[in-house]
């Protein structure tokens, strides 16, 4: 939804501006005049400046104060306080600024005649949407706190997700850039001032020596390439995942990098087991389920498949046997798990058991990355240093032999 600036005069005459994202200028309007503002200027935001101001907007605002505010409503409802004053109570108990501000126009908005989760939705860039779709079904079956209590749940478990792959990710970058800024070392300050004494030496140096001359001599003269380049192909990676065309294939190529692939499909399993385990606990349709984790998980190759899964099984087929056709995606005990909970009825159970496997497995593996990848980096670090060493050892090792001769 587009988003639309606002200057207004509030009851005690002062004067603010606002940001409210609407789906026209109309309901933008009817939103803000009924939070009790009189609106002296409105006015749809240009489309470059939507990131942004939804960035903007948002910032400040964590994961971890949304799950506190899930699980403290949750409490609150189920021991019979009113769903308005609950909110009123969190709002007034947050230190964040901007996220009591945005539970406040909730709570305005409940007061003035909207449902709790069509309020959620004026601010679906701090509330996802399966945050809103649960409290709808909440709302729609009486059970707005279980709802809520599982939102909580599987928010956190998302949250854990997330940590759980920057952890993975943070030893294999900070051994990238700490081995880069060593070779650029080496080659910019130590082999300049190495290859001028050997050339002094008036020796003929050997050919590995004269390349890594060369290389040194071209880091020297041409040191902002090795910045420009991870860049460039940093920008070249995002600018092909933008297009649907290259996504996939780019997708398709970060699950057969080893290590990478094995970090990536733990992630994958773990994000659709607990999508549709919370989907399905929730009621939600199968296609309707289907569709959200469509929209929630950006890998092209796994959307792909959940889009095949879906056809299948809007045609009559099970599950299970829908996924099994992607054996490559899903393994067996993905298969073997949703078959015995379509067979037994408790297919949220199953779900449950897969969520907690794979989010165990990927925070082992993100324990692990650093032991997996260390032989590696030991390995291409000593590659390359041992070539440095018997590029500069050579002519050194000749010299020495020659005076030896004499």
């Amino acid at each position: 939804m587009p988003f639309f600036t606002y200057k207004a005069i509030n009851s005690d005459g002062e004067v603010i501006k606002g940001i409210v994202e609407e789906l026209d200028e109309d309901n933008a309007y009817t939103n803000v005049a009924a939070s009790g503002l009189h609106i002296l200027k409105i006015r749809q935001a240009r489309s470059y400046a939507d990131f942004y101001l939804k960035k903007i907007r948002s910032w400040g605002i964590k994961a971890n104060a949304v799950i506190e505010f899930a699980a403290n409503l949750s409490v609150m409802l189920r021991s019979g306080i009113p769903l308005v004053t609950s909110i009123s109570d969190i709002a007034m108990t947050t230190e964040n600024k901007r996220f009591r501000a945005r539970l406040l126009e909730v709570k305005r908005n409940i007061e003035l005649g909207a449902s709790f989760s069509s309020s959620l939705s004026a601010h679906s860039d701090i509330f996802p949407e399966i945050f809103i779709n649960l409290t709808m079904v909440g709302e729609e079956t009486g059970r707005l706190d279980e709802s809520l209590s599982e939102v909580a749940l599987h928010l956190q478990r998302m949250e854990d997700l997330r940590s759980a792959i920057i952890r993975a990710l943070m030893y294999p970058v900070f051994a990238l850039i700490g081995t880069t800024g060593a070779l650029l070392f080496w080659l910019i300050y130590v082999l300049p001032k190495m290859s001028t004494l050997l050339t002094s030496m008036d020796v003929k140096l050997p050919a590995l020596t004269q390349n890594l001359i060369l290389v040194s001599n071209f880091s020297q003269s041409n040191w902002y390439i090795f910045i420009a380049a991870p860049l460039a192909i940093y920008i070249l990676l995002v600018l092909l995942s933008k297009k649907e065309s290259t996504k996939y294939y780019v997708d398709a190529v970060k699950l057969k990098i080893p290590i990478l692939n094995l970090l990536l499909s733990n992630k994958l399993l773990a994000l659709f087991a607990e999508q549709f385990r919370i989907l399905a606990t929730a009621g939600v349709t199968i296609d309707r389920s289907f569709d959200i984790m469509i929209n929630v998980i950006s890998n092209s190759v796994f959307k792909r498949a959940l889009v095949d899964i879906k056809g299948d099984i809007m045609l009559g087929s099970r599950i299970s046997e829908a996924l099994k056709k992607h054996d490559k995606l899903f393994p067996n005990l993905v298969v073997r798990m949703m078959s015995i909970g379509e067979s037994t009825g408790n297919l949220g159970e199953q779900l449950n058991y897969l969520s907690e496997y794979y989010l165990r497995k990927l925070d082992d593996i993100s324990q692990k990355m650093g032991k997996m990848i260390e032989p590696i980096i030991i390995i291409v670090i000593g590659a390359i240093f041992l070539v440095i060493i018997i590029g500069l050892m050579s002519p050194i090792y000749d010299l020495i032999s020659q005076i030896g001769k004499q």
